[in-house]
């Protein structure tokens, strides 16, 4: 089942499937880690989500997590 970023809870874990808008937009999340197939964590979900992506911590605005869409994975599954 797909959904945008924004609407995974705290501390699951989710798998990208593909990221919407500019092709600049897209690029910058690519060279962030945020690109389809990668796994991540919301840390901190809100008007500025909070992720773990690639061992490291990225802050990105609600409107902007709302451009990725992901599947949810389960823990078990995450790394």
């Amino acid at each position: 089942m797909l959904m945008p970023l924004d609407m995974v809870r705290a501390g699951e874990w989710a798998e990208v499937e593909e990221v919407t808008g500019q092709a600049d937009w897209v690029g910058r999340l690519a060279e962030l880690g945020i690109r389809q197939g990668c796994r991540l964590q919301v840390v901190q979900p809100g008007a500025t989500c909070l992720l773990k992506v690639d061992g490291g911590k990225l802050g990105l605005r609600g409107c902007e997590c709302a451009q990725i869409l992901v599947r949810p994975v389960t823990a078990g599954h995450a790394g």
